[in-house]
């Protein structure tokens, strides 16, 4: 599935904002409802995947960023200097 740029640059934030949404929803009704302990690990799920994408994208990026400036490093030349 293609998603537009700036939708794309905008999921780990997303996924953090869904996650700080369950977590107050969940401490907002309290731990008398059933439903507090799903709210707050959704909380968690959420939070969690925000992470991963970030991670992910920050790693994807740093590796393509050393392929492209190992491909053109003026300084290593035929010679072997």
């Amino acid at each position: 599935m293609w998603l537009p740029t700036p939708i794309y640059e905008r999921t780990p934030q997303l996924w953090m904002l869904m996650a700080v949404l369950f977590v107050v929803l969940g401490l907002y009704i309290g731990f008398a409802y059933k439903l507090t302990i799903l709210y707050l690990a959704l909380g968690l799920l959420c939070a969690g995947r925000g992470f991963h994408v970030l991670r992910i994208r920050r790693n994807y990026r740093r590796d393509r960023r050393l392929e492209v400036e190992t491909d053109a490093d003026p300084a290593i030349d035929s010679a072997g200097n």
